[in-house]
């Protein structure tokens, strides 16, 4: 086993020879399901993503990926790549890379090499690997994901070809880590500076305006700002968003067991996620 940050994991080889890893939860935090109603969502929403499916192993929770790096490939993280670009690119922790900013980010992913993410096929005409990031940009927005710091994107270098890596680790996501007791007063109570409304609203990313901002963008300003790049993109997505409807949303929830995410929980996430849905139909590009 392989202890990286807070969060033990391994390697392991299915018996139809696939790569998978075995991400391990901690215990309570909700990170095992916010990953698989994550990937759920993905899915209905056509987005390029690793998959994830929760698993169990010596009585320890997770969740088990499949690896998206063929064998001849490897991964070159946001971080390596703006670092690069970037003159003095921050070493401060990745939550407060005023560096990583939105610019710098589309700057990059706009350029020619770069490919859409390997295997994954779609009917947009799609002007470049950012356009396909804002989708990632939108998520983050619905789900609440606070995650999108400079290793949580990157590019997948294989077969001579550059792409653009699928979205992946959305563990910090959809209010997981929240106590049932705190779900439920935020659903209920009146306070707006406590409510749920208040909540969502909150959800900050880990992109930044110019790399002299004082805090990083909240997940809607983010989605706003790298819209404006590929206002095109920006509303393909939105109207993929626009067709999931609330019913499908319940169902994506309702698809982990009770055991492993409670009543609350799904009640608060679901909300999360109409509100969040609302709050981008609003936008107008």
């Amino acid at each position: 086993m392989e202890q990286l940050g807070t969060k033990p994991k391994f390697w392991f080889q299915t018996d139809d020879g696939r790569l998978c890893l075995f991400k391990q939860s901690r215990l309570g935090i909700g990170e095992d399901w916010a990953e698989k109603v994550a990937d759920e969502l993905c899915t209905r929403l056509d987005l390029p993503h690793a998959s994830y499916d929760l698993a169990s192993w010596q009585g320890r929770r997770g969740v088990v990926t499949p690896s998206f790096v063929p064998p001849d490939g490897r991964l070159v993280f946001g971080n390596e790549l703006l670092s690069f670009a970037v003159s003095g690119y921050d070493t401060a922790p990745k939550y407060r890379r005023q560096h990583h900013t939105i610019g710098r980010v589309f700057a990059l992913l706009s350029g020619s090499p770069i490919q859409l993410p390997l295997g994954w096929v779609t009917v947009a005409q799609f002007r470049s690997a950012a356009s396909v990031f804002i989708g990632y940009l939108m998520l983050d927005v619905l789900i609440g994901n606070q995650d999108r710091h400079d290793e949580n994107w990157g590019l997948l270098v294989a077969d001579g070809q550059i792409y653009l890596q699928p979205t992946f680790d959305h563990a910090s996501s959809l209010g997981r880590n929240e106590r049932d007791e705190v779900r439920e007063e935020r659903l209920v109570t009146r306070d707006k500076n406590r409510g749920i409304h208040r909540y969502v609203e909150r959800a900050t990313s880990a992109l930044y305006a110019t790399s002299t901002s004082e805090k990083p963008l909240s997940t809607l300003d983010a989605f706003v700002a790298g819209a404006r790049h590929d206002p095109d993109a920006a509303n393909y997505w939105l109207g993929k968003l626009n067709n999931l409807t609330f019913d499908e949303m319940a169902r994506v929830v309702d698809v982990v067991q009770d055991d492993w995410m409670g009543p609350t929980a799904k009640k608060f996430a679901l909300r999360m996620l109409e509100l969040n849905k609302q709050r981008l139909s609003e936008i107008y590009l």
